[in-house]
């Protein structure tokens, strides 16, 4: 079953995710970047607030690929008590002396690796990221002005990734932008999740707050786990036409 996250700025936002009936909250600063971080007492707030009602994941920010300075970061984050800490994998010759060092706080942190899929994602990375321990991996976008996940990724190399992620023991997710189109087009591949943020505050844009109604709409896109197997009033032949 696939999963809603929906990324957030910190509690006010995180009370209508949950009225909303989304799978995990994700905590990110959209005006910082694709990765933005909220600071430690945010998450810590945010956590409080939530009281074991959801997962909560929260990202880094855009760091530099330097092993030192990327553990340290993840470090921070996961003393909050987060579920998820999500860093960004940009191309670089340190991608695994990263990974290495972040591999002793895989035994007490679920650490997500994420992919950009307008910066050439090098899926080859998957063997690398399971032998670190890493507990999944997914693809977003870094550019957010230059389309969505399906401009730079075409559908023919999704089941490609997904299905690699898995036999490797990671969990998948893919995020970018993604609009209520991309719903019924990514769920076939099967993905653990599916990321939103954007779509969720309406005509604001990513960096506006997220509404109840644009959470509504997106949730009734993204079967609910309790609804698996019933009717659906969505016409999915429709959305991906």
């Amino acid at each position: 079953m696939t999963r809603m996250l929906a990324s957030v700025t910190g509690v006010d936002e995180a009370e209508i995710a949950l009225s909303g009936g989304v799978d995990i909250v994700d905590l990110k600063d959209p005006k910082a970047g694709a990765l933005g971080a909220v600071s430690t007492q945010t998450i810590r707030r945010t956590i409080s607030f939530i009281a074991g009602r959801a997962p909560v994941s929260a990202v880094c920010g855009d760091l530099p690929m330097e092993p030192e300075t990327i553990r340290g970061k993840v470090e921070e984050i996961a003393a909050t008590g987060v579920d998820y800490v999500k860093i960004g994998f940009f191309p670089s010759e340190n991608v695994s002396a990263c990974a290495a060092a972040l591999e002793p706080l895989a035994a007490r942190t679920k650490l997500i690796a994420v992919l950009f899929a307008d910066l050439a994602p090098d899926f080859e990375l998957l063997p690398m990221l399971a032998k670190h321990r890493f507990h999944g991996a997914m693809v977003d976008t870094a550019i957010k002005a230059n389309g969505r996940l399906l401009d730079h990724l075409p559908p023919e190399r999704i089941p490609g990734f997904i299905d690699r992620a898995k036999s490797l023991g990671l969990i998948v997710g893919l995020s970018g932008s993604l609009e209520a189109p991309d719903i019924p087009r990514l769920l076939p591949f099967a993905p653990d999740f599916l990321g939103f943020r954007g779509a969720l505050c309406g005509n604001s844009g990513r960096v506006g707050s997220i509404s109840a109604e644009a959470v509504a709409q997106i949730r009734e896109l993204v079967p609910e786990e309790s609804r698996a197997g019933g009717p659906s009033s969505v016409d999915y032949r429709l959305l991906a036409a």
